[in-house]
């Protein structure tokens, strides 16, 4: 298939006119305190990056060179990130990198009203790009995706706009926008967070769910943003207004995931996580230590591109029983000092220091955690800059760790410094 798809492709790539346009003001609430102070797109993940490079890293590995980023809610470390780790594109090789924080352009009231009013704010901006396509992202997912294949089947269909659908567990289906197709992929019917989901065609238990990823010829979509804008019942929000609109009036239809899901050589199936909950955020980034994740991060084919800071590397130190200083199936970043402490299953950001006979269990650490001495964490995700009292042990009393530190129901702990200085030590 891949030779077909070579002789297919026009000589210039669509992406080549396509802007990416990424909705990151996501407020990310079931990830707790975890986004007390940053935007769910600015969440550390994997040990270097933070969950909007991958969204950025897909655009520019798909060929676009121009990138709008929408922010809003606690922006600023994210606004950070993309000024410190994004802004290498060059406007003469005619590319782009904007961030637009909600700014009272069009309108006194503050923020953007919802998804659609995030792009509709910002015409003015897109249009001094004149791309003729926009790829519409959401900035809080996990996944690699080639939007030029996608891209390709918006202009080969003549599609309004194009939605990005993944095959779901029928029984999941209820936490996603669902789409009902016929067997051109048509979409006939689309239904945010139905009870009773509509099954695929000849696929009675799995259901497609919208990724909160649109394709629209620009002008097109400007006049839907008009309309919608004009429009006194809406909630001015793609899902729940601009697409059903378009899938009642219009050329809607479904790309699938799989078609377009990059794969590193390791990977067989469709990796795509919203880590939107401590539990989902705990797991994928513990999966990363398997010996083949099911998330490939060696892939220099595809590479997610993020803001990696000059460190010294990883140090490991002592060598007694019981104060070895060592990690197992475990990835530890730059400038961590493993000092005589046990790390094993776990992953280590940047800058983590683990002291003498602590043990480190099953647990995300994110940058600049200080692990005191004798401390033992099990299943915790710690959030960035926490200082660990020596001799702490979480993950041993699941009473004892309710009470302290923000519990789930699968035992995975979330600590912050305000639930450490809390502490009656």
């Amino acid at each position: 298939t891949m030779m077909a798809k070579r002789q297919a492709s026009p000589a210039r790539p669509l992406a080549r006119d396509a802007m990416a346009y990424v909705l990151a003001g996501g407020r990310g609430s079931r990830l707790m305190e975890l986004t007390d102070r940053r935007a769910k797109p600015a969440v550390y993940f994997g040990g270097k990056t933070r969950i909007i490079d991958f969204a950025l890293s897909n655009a520019l590995n798909s060929g676009i060179r121009r990138i709008g980023v929408a922010t809003q809610y606690k922006a600023h470390s994210l606004i950070r990130h993309l000024q410190i780790g994004w802004n290498f594109f060059r406007p003469e090789r005619n590319e782009s990198f904007d961030i637009l924080p909600a700014s009272q352009r069009v309108s006194e009231t503050q923020w953007y009203e919802g998804t659609a009013d995030a792009v509709y704010q910002n015409i003015d901006i897109i249009e001094g790009h004149g791309p003729e396509y926009i790829v519409i992202l959401a900035g809080d997912h996990i996944y690699k995706m080639d939007y030029e294949l996608m891209l390709q089947q918006h202009v080969n269909q003549g599609a309004d706009v194009t939605v990005g659908c993944m095959e779901v567990p029928r029984a999941e289906a209820k936490g996603f926008g669902i789409m009902a197709v016929d067997a051109d992929d048509r979409i006939t019917q689309f239904v945010e967070k139905p009870e009773d989901p509509p099954a695929m065609p000849g696929k009675p238990d799995v259901s497609l769910a919208s990724m909160g990823i649109y394709v629209f010829t620009t002008r097109f979509l400007f006049e839907q943003l008009e309309r919608d804008a004009a429009d006194p019942e809406s909630t001015r929000d793609f899902g729940k207004d601009i697409i059903p609109y378009l899938v009642k009036h219009g050329k809607a239809v479904a790309h699938r995931f799989a078609d377009s899901c990059v794969r590193g050589k390791d990977e067989t199936g469709v990796y795509w996580r919203d880590v939107g909950t401590v539990d989902a955020y705990w797991e994928a980034n513990i999966d990363l230590t398997q010996v083949i994740p099911q998330l490939d991060m060696y892939d220099r084919d595809w590479p997610i591109w993020s803001h990696a800071e000059m460190v010294p590397p990883a140090k490991f130190v002592h060598d007694e029983d019981g104060r070895r200083g060592e990690a197992v199936s475990s990835l530890v970043s730059g400038n961590c000092i493993i000092s005589g402490a046990h790390v094993n299953r776990s992953l280590l950001f940047t800058s983590v220091l683990a002291r003498s006979w602590s043990r480190v269990e099953e647990s995300v650490i994110l940058p600049w955690c200080d692990i005191g001495r004798g401390a033992r964490l099990k299943k915790v995700v710690l959030d960035r800059g926490v200082k660990i009292p020596p001799g702490l042990v979480v993950g041993e009393d699941p009473v004892l760790d309710a009470q302290r530190f923000r519990r789930t129901d699968k035992g995975i702990c979330l600590i912050t410094q305000p639930m450490i200085d809390k502490l009656d030590l």
